[in-house]
């Protein structure tokens, strides 16, 4: 299956990146995250294309440090430049963390209460959904080659199995498959 191309829409002001950011930041619990991100900006607003939103996805999920908020940085910086990587970056950052503390205070009052327990359970099920709802469209939507599949299988084996450092793996995974990849590209170009 091929990777869907969408036109585009008009490019977006840093502040409107910043208040989507906020905003999404403020109404999601516990992950999830890159789902909303896929929603807004590819769906709903049409800012960027499937394949874009799909690279920068994997571009974040390889860097170091929080994916989302990696991800919010690409998306900003994509959008609208270094404001919006500022504008995305604060965005998904500050009014959470603002949140998280007054929320902290209020749960540390509430736990002796069960039904505080029952909400957090139903907002990690919630989460849970929106984390296998964006693997299941990345699934569908990545072109099916067996050298994926391959590094896929290796990275769980030397990982999950042989219980190798995942730094080293992902390293050597990574280079190997860029490698191969620019390979690839050289000879489908000549």
């Amino acid at each position: 299956m091929q990777i869907e191309n969408v036109d585009v829409g008009p490019k977006p002001s840093a502040w409107s990146l910043f208040l989507i950011f906020s905003r999404i930041g403020l109404s999601s619990f516990g992950g999830g995250l890159s789902g909303w991100f896929y929603r807004e900006f590819v769906q709903d607003r049409k800012w960027m294309s499937e394949e874009d939103f799909l690279n920068g996805l994997a571009l974040s999920q390889a860097l170091p440090g929080v994916n989302v908020k990696n991800m919010a940085i690409w998306i900003g910086y994509r959008l609208a430049g270094a404001r919006g990587a500022v504008a995305g970056f604060m965005g998904i950052i500050v009014p959470p963390a603002i949140f998280i503390i007054l929320l902290a205070t209020v749960f540390a009052a509430l736990t002796e209460y069960s039904i505080t327990n029952i909400a957090l359970a139903g907002a990690a099920a919630a989460a849970i959904g929106l984390s296998a709802s964006m693997a299941i469209t990345t699934a569908i939507r990545v072109p099916r080659r067996l050298l994926p599949w391959i590094f896929v299988v290796t990275t769980f084996v030397a990982v999950g199995i042989l219980q190798w450092p995942l730094l080293w793996v992902v390293l050597g995974e990574g280079v190997l498959s860029v490698g191969i990849e620019y390979a690839r590209l050289l000879r489908k170009g000549a």
